[in-house]
């Protein structure tokens, strides 16, 4: 037998061993067995969190990016309404008005000698798209409860999140309880228009600070929900996913710019400063950032995997080893290859001011979202080397870098791992990279551990009206999120936690 054949029948065998290996491996490669934690039951008064809830929708706490433009008299009306629908707060908590409209509330605890927690959430909401007032099937601000769905701006994004805060902890200090730690919680008032060092957060966190609080034991914001993943037949069963957010992504808007002489447009240069302009678009957009594969993603291809029939199963139980390829699959899928590398988006353009007038500077502005490990230096230095013009001109016009990642193995994250898993047995818990903004952000200077999720069950139809017509939440979801934040903030905020 010549040496090629030795060879030939060599990797043969070694491919027939590492089929029956997957084979077998597949056998096991099941759902992990998980011991379902049980809770004593929780009071929760939901027709008081579904009243309330209605109620805090129909101020319209609107925030704009101009402070002229935003009715800050909603925001003193918001404030009113929680102190009269949570007296037991508001008599036991101290609260103090972080300007121009931010709450910050201390809940003190048994121990001083602990590190605080904090409940995060924000009271403004996104304005109503001029014209799509009439498509609502309900008033966007009218907190119409109509026995299924409590409809309005801020029913998903964030008042439900909220309310239901405030619902445990009213509850909670009617009961008699007192915390182990001091509990702060922070809301801010301009979450969904700021991003900078001058956000309502950012001057809740300095507040904290200058009251000595310089490191917190862990927060909790908005983020991941439980979403149903729907039966993919002969792949995927239906199943359900919770995600909580351990981090999130940074961005930056960039302004490129070129110049030109300018002149009349009878007579033009074979390129014009939007022409160039066109040439910078293209090297950006051919050349974007390394794709990689953090853990996060890893985990829920390996939990999924393991929901899959048997034949797929042999196919995933080696998909540490398929990483390149379903890197090259993430790439071509906007939705996904968002979750695999720092995203280029060119998103305005200005160039001349009049048809005629051939422009003497074009410009473009580009938004950039950046991984964990990406800055905006780094993005900088990707313009200057990906980009064939070198006279281009760059401003950095906003930026947030991107978070580091929270631990997994602390208290507070196991938590929210138990509670999950009580109230969604089957779900598929993972961490995962956050791709908006929170206010998380602004109090990573002092917390290490910092958690984005909101505890209601979320249908994708529901999650997508989200900033857009027709927000709306189940209001048998509002009972459960009350149980959760009860059972939370005993749990986190316990001398272990």
């Amino acid at each position: 037998m010549s040496i090629g054949q030795i060879i030939g029948w060599s990797v043969l065998a070694l491919l027939a061993l590492f089929v029956l290996i997957s084979l077998i491996r597949a056998l096991f490669f099941t759902p992990k067995k998980r011991e379902i934690p049980v809770y004593p039951d929780e009071a929760v008064d939901e027709a008081r969190a579904a009243k309330n809830l209605s109620q805090a929708v129909q101020i319209p706490t609107i925030s704009y990016p101009e402070q002229d433009k935003v009715d800050w008299t909603q925001f003193e009306r918001f404030h009113a309404f929680l102190e009269e629908a949570y007296p037991n707060v508001h008599k036991h908590c101290t609260r103090e008005v972080v300007p121009p409209a931010s709450l910050l509330y201390h809940w003190k605890g048994k121990n001083p000698d602990l590190p605080p927690m904090a409940l995060l959430a924000h009271i403004d909401v996104v304005p109503i798209e001029d014209g799509t007032e009439g498509d609502w099937t309900h008033p966007p601000f009218s907190g119409h409860n109509d026995g299924e769905f409590i409809w309005g701006r801020g029913t998903v994004d964030m008042k439900n999140h909220l309310v239901c805060i405030f619902e445990a902890a009213e509850t909670l200090l009617a009961e008699g309880y007192t915390p182990e730690r001091d509990i702060y919680i922070c809301l801010g008032d301009d979450e969904e228009v700021v991003a900078g060092g001058n956000s309502g957060a950012s001057k809740i966190r300095e507040t904290l600070i200058a009251r000595g609080v310089t490191k917190l034991a862990s927060t909790l914001d908005e983020g991941g929900a439980v979403l149903p993943i729907p039966k993919v037949p002969g792949v995927l069963p239906e199943s359900t996913l919770a995600g909580v957010g351990v981090s999130e992504k940074g961005f930056a808007d960039i302004e490129i710019a070129v110049t030109s002489r300018g002149g009349h447009s009878s007579a033009p240069p074979n390129h014009t400063a939007v022409g160039e302009l066109a040439e910078v678009v293209r090297d950006l957009e051919r050349n974007q950032f390394k794709s990689k594969m953090l853990p996060h993603i890893v985990n829920i291809i390996d939990q999924a995997g393991r929901r899959m029939p048997y034949y797929l199963r042999v196919v995933m139980v080696n998909h540490k080893l398929m990483k390149p390829l379903f890197l090259a699959v993430m790439k071509r899928i906007p939705q996904a290859a968002c979750m695999i590398r720092t995203c280029t988006a060119v998103t305005m353009a200005q160039g001349s001011p009049a048809s005629n007038v051939l422009p003497q500077r074009a410009s473009i502005v580009a938004n950039f979202r950046m991984m964990p490990g990406t800055t905006t230096e780094d993005v900088v230095k990707h313009i200057r080397k990906v980009v064939r013009n070198k006279n281009i001109e760059i401003k950095v016009l906003r930026k947030i870098e991107a978070s580091p990642f929270s631990s997994t193995d602390n208290p507070a994250y196991q938590a929210l791992h138990d509670l999950i898993l009580h109230s969604a047995p089957n779900a598929m818990i993972v961490p995962y990279l956050v791709m908006g903004g929170t206010d998380t952000v602004f109090y990573e200077p002092i917390c290490d551990n910092c958690y984005r999720f909101s505890p209601f069950f979320m249908p994708l139809d529901l999650l997508m009206r989200t900033h857009a017509t027709n927000e709306c939440l189940a209001i048998n979801t509002l009972g459960d999120g009350v149980r959760f934040f009860k059972r939370y903030i005993k749990m986190a905020a316990e001398d272990n936690a």
